[in-house]
């Protein structure tokens, strides 16, 4: 794993976008139509807006996502559905996109994903880190064998509250406590993984992501098993980081 600090989150945002899209574009050169997984949230926004400027051939890239809730209209201002059409495939019109469609039977969504995603491999995942280390809705403790690539799973309390935080849902009552999410091992099948995680809300996060161990009270310390990960942090997540820990990660 990579770790690289930059000063602010449009910093961050900038720097992550550039870098997944030349990862993008040398797949293209070869004459691939790479396969994205894009990860939503508060967190994403710098990432996104950089991301769709970035001088590439969208027409030749296939975009998945990694979760959405069970029972979501695609109109509720908190669907992943609506948020990724406004922000990426609305804008940037990709060559094909399968959305997660909270409304239909959960199982049979999955088994159609799995289908897909089971036909070649995928390039890109951009995966971001929750606020209690989850990795896609795998929170704590996160199930590492688990070999479907889409499982619906119950949100704890932290997730929920995080959402609330970000301004999705107003209170617990009203946030959806189940989803359907790509399960950890399907996550690390992506060849490169790109992970932007701005602003002071996930530094605790990111410390205990890089100080501890492999433990699925951690979901993402998994990404460190990775070969090609890069986590992309600004001054405010990295601030729990000691400057050794991070050297370590350069």
């Amino acid at each position: 794993m990579k770790v690289k600090v930059y000063e602010n989150s449009q910093e961050l945002g900038r720097a992550a976008a550039k870098h997944a899209a030349s990862v993008l574009n040398e797949r293209i050169a070869k004459g691939e139509m790479p396969r994205i997984i894009l990860s939503t949230g508060a967190s994403q926004f710098t990432f996104f807006e950089h991301f769709v400027k970035e001088d590439v051939d969208w027409s030749k890239v296939e975009m998945f996502h990694l979760d959405e809730y069970v029972g979501i209209s695609p109109e509720h201002p908190a669907s992943f559905q609506k948020y990724l059409k406004e922000r990426f495939v609305d804008v940037v019109k990709p060559g094909a996109y399968h959305l997660i469609n909270g409304q239909e039977d959960p199982e049979a969504t999955i088994k159609g994903l799995t289908e897909l995603l089971n036909e070649r491999p995928v390039a890109l995942g951009l995966i971001g880190i929750g606020e209690n280390g989850h990795i896609a809705f795998n929170d704590p403790p996160a199930d590492f064998d688990d070999e479907r690539a889409y499982k619906v799973v119950t949100l704890n309390d932290t997730c929920i509250q995080q959402q609330i935080h970000e301004g999705w849902f107003s209170c617990p009552e009203e946030a959806f406590k189940q989803a359907i999410s790509m399960t950890c091992k399907q996550i690390m099948k992506c060849e490169t993984i790109i992970s932007a995680v701005p602003y002071a809300v996930k530094a605790q996060a990111i410390h205990d992501t890089l100080v501890c161990d492999l433990t699925p009270e951690v979901p993402a310390t998994l990404l460190k098993q990775h070969a090609d990960v890069t986590v992309y942090c600004d001054a405010d997540s990295a601030s729990k980081v000691s400057e050794e820990v991070l050297a370590a990660f350069k």
